[in-house]
């Protein structure tokens, strides 16, 4: 992505939807983009170095696009963590307009997960959940077993997830997420038993002890990647799919 005159609409996380569709009708030029995602922005040195990865990307993407930023749609609840309150608020602070937003109660609102339960490849299920927050996707899936699982949330990157099987589920924060409830901990907490399950979190991530403490009680694999993964990280799991 590189800069360039148009107006966009910076977000995080699961931004409350009622607040982004107001945002949507004030600014209808503007282009939304999901400032977690890693768009190789210059390092701003604003977060310490050992610190996750997608909250520097949120820091590193706002400081690049600032001159094309109008407003930043910030989750800041239990649906993104106590960093998204930090990094609005070090924002602010900067200069940028941030509207925050928590979306934690949903009442019996519960919708089906086809996404994470569909054969798509693992990556495309993920990116097709995310996008979904900003437009709905049109697709076509066909549905599958699980004979592998996924937990986590989209991490940073994106391309090592090319080498789990097409019939991989997707639990965790990314099918709350589907679900429309991102901070839904019991569905966050769940995993079909019996299904060989990588959990991941981002390294520095506070879900690392969520991860950690689900794939000892499910007899699953943990894994936390901090930038890109390893050629170690990537034999792991390679390793832990073969066996099953």
């Amino acid at each position: 992505m590189s800069a360039s005159d148009e107006k966009l609409i910076g977000i995080w996380g699961y931004p409350e939807p009622s607040v982004m569709e107001e945002i949507r009708k004030k600014y209808p030029q503007n282009r939304f983009i999901d400032l977690d995602i890693n768009y190789n922005s210059p390092e701003s040195g604003i977060l310490p170095d050992a610190y996750c990865r997608i909250m520097k990307n949120i820091i590193d993407n706002a400081t690049a696009f600032q001159q094309n930023l109008d407003v930043i749609i910030a989750s800041v609840g239990r649906e993104k963590c106590d960093s998204g309150w930090f990094a609005a608020n070090i924002l602010r602070d900067m200069g940028f307009k941030v509207i925050e937003t928590r979306f934690e109660e949903y009442g019996d609102k519960f919708r089906e997960t086809p996404i994470s339960k569909s054969s798509l490849p693992l990556k495309d299920k993920i990116n097709a959940i995310m996008d979904n927050i900003i437009e709905k996707q049109d697709l076509k899936l066909t549905q599958c077993r699980p004979e592998y699982g996924f937990w986590g949330v989209p991490p940073n990157d994106l391309d090592f997830l090319d080498i789990f099987p097409h019939n991989t589920h997707v639990y965790g924060w990314t099918r709350c997420v589907e679900a429309g409830r991102p901070a839904d901990i019991e569905l966050e907490m769940y995993v079909d038993e019996g299904i060989p399950t990588v959990f991941f979190a981002q390294t520095f991530c506070a879900k690392m002890q969520l991860a950690k403490y689900l794939a000892k009680k499910y007899n699953g694999i943990y894994i936390d990647v901090d930038d890109t993964a390893s050629n170690s990280v990537k034999a792991k799991i390679e390793a832990f799919i073969k066996l099953g």
